[in-house]
């Protein structure tokens, strides 16, 4: 692979797994009026873990949906920060990124 490709698959890879946290979260909030099946927490914050914090982080406050629980005010976060620092050690780390 080349360098543009990794970078494309990098952007294409972040945006989906963005939009399906984003998803998630407002699927579950119409599931929880309605009084449906919902979807597990521990599936939302697998969502975010994998890279979909900024999508589910915005899906809680557009959609106003488990702003309540302080597992989720406080875990997102944590998580979406936790990836900022491994995304600068990579790229700031004491080793050359497009040797690895």
């Amino acid at each position: 692979m080349t360098q543009l490709s990794v970078t494309a698959f990098i952007l294409i890879y972040l945006g989906t797994i963005n939009l399906i946290g984003f998803l998630f979260m407002g699927i579950d909030k119409l599931k929880a009026r309605k009084r449906g099946f919902r979807i597990p927490e521990a599936t939302l914050f697998l969502l975010a873990f994998m890279g979909g914090s900024v999508g589910s982080l915005a899906g809680m406050y557009l959609f106003r949906h488990k702003t309540r629980h302080r597992k989720f005010t406080i875990g997102m976060p944590v998580i979406l920060g936790l990836q900022v620092i491994l995304v600068l050690f990579l790229f700031f780390g004491p080793w050359d990124i497009h040797t690895i």
